[in-house]
């Protein structure tokens, strides 16, 4: 070690020691209620995952979470089971890993953000002598006299969970979605109705139009809605039964279960007992039934097929051509035929603008500047105008309805229901051939500017905008549309998980080829992400590699086209939660761990720059239909250049996975993804993760027990329990060795990855690794150990935190 290394490492340990102490006292984990005189933020209980306070039956906890973009967090209520967030304070303003939550010593209860509050409990200027996380995952704000002055039941955000009584007055408000539309769940006239989130907002589902509901009495007036058992109950206000929706054949009426409106606009109910299953039924029934299963004026049909419609396909990307209502600006506009046998969800939900001839529900909608649409029953006169548009539907069964839509007159398309008069021709020439000068004199401008371009150096500017970065590259992928895709995934519709970036699901190209497409969901670090994930798997090739058959950069969409992998990840099959599930035998375990040190192994050593994942887990090895390993998620991944033997980032990946060079501010190189393997090889041996809080002390984590039977000589302990395999089979011990040589501390002593490849093989002998340093798990582990209120060990006295912490991506400064 140099002089700066070592200057370096004692400002580090002299940096722990004093900060020690505060960090002890700092990571407290509070049971039941809690005092004032409590303040700390994400970073205090980073050790406890972010969580400070715990129900008594620690089914439900208080705490931070991350969000999309993982260096924001909320402040929440999760069931610590399933990891679902039943109930948010700050949604839509989250806070940095340092602002503070406080319950101080007045009573007042906040959250805050730099000097600003970005949440407070109402509790009409009372003292809050305790809050209590209760069993029911109801947080509670108790008074002097233990009277109830605030509680998260009343105060719902996306979320019901059972036994929570939603009342009149109270709402489910979904998060915004990529059109920034929310959606609003509330009681109103003695109905339970589910509205747009346009102005004014605009239904689309009620408890009394629903089919599916078991009607107990008839006439009543809904005041409450309760998630009991199985079924979402409705009452009067006397708390008379009047219907039931039952949206499972579960048989557990002590079952716990929520209702989450989701950003989509659909209500799903999940089983928490069961972590988090979803039930598969949804409200409403019918997905092209909701505001936006398509985007604005396209056209749902059966299977969430969208189509433009008739009226507007001629005109650019199905649109209006219309900037803003009311806008002089805009120019003059006309209502064209949208076409024969069509619907829209809100119309058997509001009352008709006016009765009146088709004449005069053209007539009213033209006179009023912000119509976008207007819907007209023959039958009945009613006229129906509307200021917002989401998606149409196309009615099977026939609809009596006639739709218009006003668009942009000038703009090319149908002319039913209006003429552009012939004396606007000459102008509409003058404007042509106007556009065509322009449009020539700005390309001959822009091909003297590329030409200069090529002969000087180029700008860091120049590659700030995503698609002037990706139509930079060379040999890439196919570069889809957004309409591509969306039609390639049928809207999105399988969803086959979430990652920290965004949401995964299925499609499949015209041709047959089956996808699984990523759509980056998250803001701010999402950029990032796309960029890393195009350039390096858009640029590299191997078998055990997820390929990137294309990728998408179309306005604010970024999306990745990967090859379909039918196995899903590894973490689905190691972690088994019922004995009747399938078991991975030792063949195709030992057959997981080589394939997936052989695409690293690749990333390390045989590219034309050195590339480390920086996120090496479970979830990230995907399997084919033959259980072949591939890497995917290069979402973090980090590029060093071939003369570069280490590089100081940004941290970031999984907790659980890092490598303590991560936590002790040291520079990361190929061997932080070593050691992550040696995680991964060990939960892949075991069948268990590393750190299972409800096994005994010693076996709690995983690593150190490991140490601990090799040593005693007693592999067969190590081994996943309901494991059969051929007792001489020397592979078995010489996995068990590689990954406790992967996760030494001191990295130096770490293999690369060639030499793992080597080692599993039999190519190369694997000695007894030694185990790690003294110092460096002490320092390690210590740091991040929770302490309870006496200063005593709230959990075994011999694990590493990092094993602890639950799998959440990092990404922040170091």
């Amino acid at each position: 070690m140099d002089q700066w290394g070592l200057i370096r490492f004692i400002g580090s340990i002299s940096l722990f020691v004093l900060l020690l102490p505060e960090a002890c006292k700092a990571g407290v984990q509070y049971v039941g209620t809690i005092s004032p005189g409590v303040q700390g933020s994400q970073m205090t209980w980073i050790n406890l995952n972010g969580m400070f306070l715990v129900s008594n039956n620690s089914n439900f906890a208080f705490g931070f979470t991350t969000t999309q973009d993982v260096t924001k967090f909320l402040l929440v209520i999760v069931h610590t089971g399933s990891s679902k967030v039943i109930w948010s304070a700050n949604r839509g303003s989250p806070v940095s890993n340092s602002d503070n939550f406080i319950f101080g010593e007045d009573g007042k209860v906040s959250l805050r953000k730099g000097e600003g509050v970005v949440w407070t409990a109402d509790t009409g200027g009372k003292r809050v002598s305790a809050i209590e996380m209760q069993d029911s995952g109801n947080l509670v704000l108790l008074g002097n006299d233990t009277s109830v002055l605030w509680q998260s039941f009343s105060h719902p955000t996306d979320t019901l969970i059972s036994n929570q009584d939603f009342v009149d007055g109270m709402k489910l408000v979904s998060d915004p979605n990529a059109n920034n539309l929310t959606h609003i769940l509330e009681i109103k006239s003695g109905d339970v109705i589910l509205s747009a989130g346009f102005q004014p907002p605009q239904p689309y589902w009620s408890i009394q139009k629903e089919s599916r509901r078991t009607v107990n009495k008839d006439g009543g007036k809904v005041a409450v809605a309760s998630l009991r058992g199985n079924s979402w109950r409705f009452y009067d206000g006397n708390k008379v039964l009047l219907s039931q929706f039952i949206f499972s054949d579960s048989t557990d009426a002590n079952a716990t279960w929520i209702a989450v409106l989701g950003i989509d606009g659909i209500i799903s109910f999940y089983n928490l007992d069961d972590r988090g299953s979803d039930s598969q039924t949804k409200i409403p029934n019918d997905p092209c039934s909701r505001p936006e299963p398509c985007d604005s004026l396209y056209v749902c049909s059966g299977n969430n097929v969208c189509q433009c419609p008739s009226g507007l396909t001629t005109r650019p990307n199905c649109q209006t051509g219309i900037v803003s209502t009311c806008d002089g600006s805009n120019g003059s506009t006309e209502l064209v035929s949208a076409g024969n046998g069509l619907n829209y969800f809100a119309l058997g939900f509001v009352p008709p603008s006016s009765k009146t001839d088709l004449e005069g529900c053209k007539s009213a909608c033209d006179g009023n500047c912000s119509c976008l649409a207007l819907f007209f029953q023959n039958s009945s006169g009613n006229c129906f105008l509307f200021s917002n548009i989401g998606s149409l539907q196309n009615s099977n069964a026939g609809s009596s309805f006639v739709a218009y839509i006003k668009v942009l007159s000038g703009s090319s398309g149908s002319n039913a229901g209006g003429g552009s008069s012939h004396k606007s021709f000459p102008v509409v020439v003058i404007i042509v051939i106007a556009t065509l000068i322009a449009i020539c004199g700005i390309l001959y401008l822009a091909f003297r500017y590329h030409r200069k371009k090529k002969k000087r150096p180029e700008s860091p500017h120049d590659t700030s905008e995503d698609d002037n970065f990706i139509e930079g590259l060379s040999g890439m992928p196919i570069r889809f549309s957004y309409r591509d895709l969306q039609i390639a995934t049928n809207n999105f519709s399988v969803k086959l998980g979430q990652g920290g970036f965004g949401s995964v699901y299925q499609g499949a190209l015209p041709d047959g080829t089956r996808l699984a497409v990523k759509k980056l969901e998250g803001i701010g670090q999402g950029k990032k992400e796309f960029r890393a994930e195009v350039t390096i798997i858009g640029s590299i090739h191997h078998h055990h590699l997820v390929r990137l058959r294309g990728f998408c950069a179309e306005g604010t969409h970024r999306l990745l086209a990967y090859e379909f992998m039918p196995n899903g990840s590894l973490d689905k099959w190691i972690f088994k939660r019922n004995k009747e599930e399938f078991l991975l035998d030792w063949e195709t375990r030992f057959n997981i761990a080589v394939g997936t040190a052989k695409g690293l192994a690749y990333l390390h050593e045989d590219c034309d720059s050195k590339i480390i994942h920086c996120d090496i887990k479970p979830e990230n090895v995907l399997l084919d239909g033959q259980f072949l390993a591939k890497v995917s998620d290069f979402g973090l991944a980090k590029l060093m250049n071939r003369e570069q033997s280490h590089v100081f980032t940004t941290l970031r990946g999984t907790r659980g996975y890092l490598a303590p060079e991560w936590i002790t501010n040291y520079a990361i190189s190929e061997k932080s993804d070593v050691y992550s393997y040696g995680m991964l090889l060990l939960e892949i041996i075991g069948g268990r993760k590393n750190f299972v809080p409800t096994e005994s002390s010693e076996k709690s984590h995983f690593p150190s027990y490991a140490f601990k039977m090799m040593e005693e000589g007693k592999l067969r302990e190590i081994v996943d329990s309901k494991l059969k395999f051929n007792q001489d089979d020397e592979r078995v011990s010489a996995s068990i060795k590689v990954a406790l040589w992967c996760i030494q501390e001191d990295m130096h002593l770490r293999p690369s990855m060639t030499k793992v490849v080597q080692m599993l093989e039999g190519l190369s002998p694997v000695p007894m690794p030694p185990t790690s340093s003294p110092l460096g798990s002490r320092l390690f582990s210590s740091f991040f150990k929770s302490v309870s209120e006496e200063g005593t060990s709230s959990g075994p006295s011999d694990y590493n935190s990092d094993a602890y912490l639950s799998a959440v991506r990092l990404s922040g400064p170091r």
